[in-house]
């Protein structure tokens, strides 16, 4: 926790509990403009909903006060939350994307339901802590080791989907479709083999049929549908993946051309490099989110911007996976929304200000992305592309999400608070996040989660209980 605990910078009252009527918000951005915040922002909340918000006001008397900048919840467009058990692991030394997924690979072949509950519940607690009130998981860690089906072949997705609830946040559970090794020189896909037989179904009917019968129980939580990528998925089953998403109007995602390795792949393949791939099987469209999108042509770069598809962003595995710099700024306007991926950082206002700053190092200007656009990304565009609409904005009608961060810690100290958007997402970090509210409800006062308190504890605990 930054900038001391000063009772002006705490709302009264304790713990999750649902929200007051009214909360004050000192200087608040409410999802729209370039960026700037507006000053005296009263917001009023009922049942999980936000029913006003009014700027230029003084405090009531009957509301809470927040101090410093108030933000729209954030969304983590891209998780994998096992990864998280890397973190500070694999990070020195040489190798490449390869050998890193090697190491992944191990930690995958450890895990059942109960661990990953309990390591996914401390990740998403961490999220929360950083302003998160909406994840997107990439789900792939299906079935036991081997390959074999629990008793309940969605027992891994229901673990992801209780700990998410356990942790106070949304979920969107991406299932995803992985049923190759990848082509060979021949372009013949491979079968799955060691960890990975785990991540598989057999073919996309298969998997179809395994998650249309996954219905977890909650609000909090979506299900949605992705393809691993063009090497996970053969192209002629790729159209059964999109037309599952499509009959469900449910949010698609895909990671695509993180590595020229995979485009060296699909080229030999199919003729065709790995978006091309997916427009001809219907699975480039608007409620698609190609994830990474790091070397991609020119006539991808068009098909892209075409298409209405968002675009996900995770800089700080890019750069730690020597991926690459994506063509950021030839993509716009696609939107663009945010992820923490394998965990190295768990920080959205870090992934926010390296789109811009490695468009910088790319192209050698400034100010490609605005601070309105970056925090969009971070906001509405990710709950977006997770199929959460009613989320990432202040306004009347929004779910009630709000991350307060107070203006007084070291990294903004002297910020001007009628630029605190921009101090918060070119200076800020996860720490200065103080509170964090999430439909209605508190999941963070004070720095600290309401419902995992000591949540440095619980993932020291499990992950040292994997490796």
């Amino acid at each position: 926790m930054t900038g001391g605990g000063a009772a002006a910078d705490r709302p009264s009252g304790a713990g999750r509990g649902p929200a007051p009527r009214r909360v004050w918000c000192e200087w608040a951005w409410t999802g729209t403009g370039d960026g700037a915040p507006a000053h005296g922002v009263l917001v009023e909340i009922s049942h999980g909903r936000i029913t006003s918000v009014a700027a230029g006001t003084r405090a009531p008397a009957d509301a809470e006060t927040l101090t410093g900048l108030t933000l729209p919840g954030l969304a983590n467009a891209h998780s994998h939350a096992f990864h998280r058990a890397l973190r500070g692991r694999t990070h020195t030394g040489g190798g490449s994307f390869w050998t890193w997924r090697e190491a992944m690979y191990r930690v995958a072949d450890r895990l059942d339901p109960d661990t990953y509950l309990r390591l996914a519940r401390a990740a998403y607690a961490e999220m929360a802590l950083a302003g998160v009130t909406c994840v997107g998981e990439f789900h792939y860690l299906h079935h036991a080791p081997g390959g074999a089906r629990y008793a309940d072949p969605n027992a891994m997705g229901a673990a992801l989907a209780g700990a998410a609830a356990d942790a106070g946040v949304r979920i969107t559970l991406l299932d995803v479709c992985y049923l190759s090794g990848g082509p060979d020189a021949r372009g013949v896909h491979q079968p799955l083999e060691g960890p990975q037989r785990r991540f598989g179904d057999g073919d996309a009917d298969r998997w179809a049929d395994r998650v249309a019968r996954f219905a977890p129980g909650g609000e909090h939580v979506l299900v949605g549908a992705a393809a691993h990528s063009v090497r996970a998925v053969p192209a002629a089953q790729l159209p059964d993946v999109a037309a599952f998403a499509a009959d469900r109007a449910a949010p698609l995602h895909v990671h695509v051309s993180e590595q020229p390795a995979e485009n060296t792949a699909c080229l030999g393949a199919y003729g065709r490099t790995p978006t091309r791939v997916l427009s001809d099987a219907g699975a480039l469209t608007p409620r698609t989110s190609l994830v990474h999108a790091t070397h991609l042509t020119d006539d991808d770069v068009e098909d892209v911007r075409l298409s209405g598809a968002t675009v996900c962003l995770c800089p700080t595995t890019e750069r730690d996976l020597a991926d690459g710099l994506p063509r950021t700024g030839d993509l716009l306007p696609a939107p663009l929304s945010l992820g923490t991926d394998q965990h190295v950082q768990t920080d959205l206002f870090e992934e926010a200000r390296a789109v811009e700053l490695h468009e910088r190092l790319r192209t050698h200007r400034r100010g490609t992305l605005g601070t309105g656009a970056l925090l969009r990304a971070a906001t509405a565009h990710g709950h977006a592309s997770l199929g959460w609409a009613d989320a990432g904005t202040l306004c009347t009608g929004a779910r009630a999400d709000l991350v307060n961060v107070p203006l007084g810690g070291v990294r903004l100290a002297g910020a001007d608070p009628a630029r605190a958007t921009d101090a918060v997402v070119f200076a800020a970090s996860a720490a200065d996040v103080r509170h964090v509210m999430a439909d209605g409800r508190w999941t963070v006062r004070d720095g600290v989660h309401t419902l995992v308190p000591d949540t440095a504890h619980e993932l020291d605990t499990v992950i040292k209980e994997i490796h």
